[in-house]
């Protein structure tokens, strides 16, 4: 259960706030989880809410300890491989931060896209779109279908203050690639065909009981299909990222190892016997 109490103590001591066995909460562990400017009630339930889990968390460690073995409670070396584990992988990082370099550049990106084709085949369906959904009342079909087929950076604008005024729901990708199936979910009806849908025709007027429905798809790829490099762009970067990080890595260890021979760091002994 647990322990309620008011705000933060103004008095100088620590006060306990639960104890299991000779284990002590004390008020100013709890302090430090509080978040500035909290209300006197969230303060409560989140004060609450850490001595609940610390409670449970200390009578399970309790627990384990009546039961488990000397042997199988000596962590010394499973200790020791964690925080050989965590030094290493905090040296590497500050290496990594220090003097790997980051830049990848947009020949880089090209080459890498030309090179390995075959990683960018599209998974679904991408699409150039723009979705407008009106309600019935208000919509001017002509006058909508007319907006959404300019596609200079004038009519765009256009078409955001119209549809800033009347659309109850507006999707403008017109040069930016997004996946079909998300523009889908806003449709009426589900498409059971994505290849049939974006090959038959360019423009779709859609409607139900309460809405007009206008989609324009000013470019498309199919599931399978080649992406578009601006589309694979970012995940290319972090794949050159990881690459040069894997080979930087490698090559620090190679030095550190070449390093430890030249100034007999270590000493391998044969273990063979005459």
């Amino acid at each position: 259960m647990a322990i309620i109490f008011a705000g933060c103590s103004t008095e100088n001591t620590d006060e306990p706030l639960a104890s299991v066995g000779e284990k002590v909460l004390y008020r100013s562990k709890v302090d430090e989880i509080l978040p500035k400017g909290i209300s006197a009630e969230d303060s409560i339930s989140m004060s609450n809410n850490y001595i609940d889990k610390w409670i449970k968390q200390e009578l399970l460690i309790q627990k384990a300890d009546e039961n488990l073995s000397i042997d199988q409670k000596d962590l010394r070396e499973e200790l020791e491989e964690y925080r050989n584990s965590l030094i290493i992988y905090k040296y590497k990082n500050e290496l990594i931060k220090q003097r790997m370099d980051t830049i990848v550049t947009n020949q880089q990106i090209e080459e890498f896209y030309n090179n390995n084709p075959s990683n960018f085949n599209l998974n679904y369906s991408i699409v150039k779109a723009t979705f407008v959904m009106i309600p019935g009342d208000l919509a001017d079909p002509e006058l909508v279908k007319s907006l959404v087929a300019d596609t200079s950076p004038e009519g765009l604008d256009e078409l955001r203050d119209y549809c800033g005024q009347y659309a109850k729901r507006v999707n403008i990708s017109a040069d930016e690639w997004i996946s079909f199936q998300m523009l889908e979910k806003n449709f009426p009806n589900k498409v059971e065909d994505d290849e049939t849908f974006l090959t038959q025709q360019k423009l779709y007027e859609m409607n139900d009981s309460n809405y007009y429905y206008i989609v324009s798809i000013h470019d498309y790829k199919l599931t399978n299909d080649l992406a578009p490099i601006e589309f694979v762009r970012n995940n290319i970067k972090n794949l050159i990222l990881n690459q040069r990080k894997i080979k930087f890595l490698k090559e620090i260890e190679e030095n550190i190892y070449t390093e430890g021979v030249r100034k007999k760091k270590f000493r391998i002994y044969d273990t063979k016997t005459n």
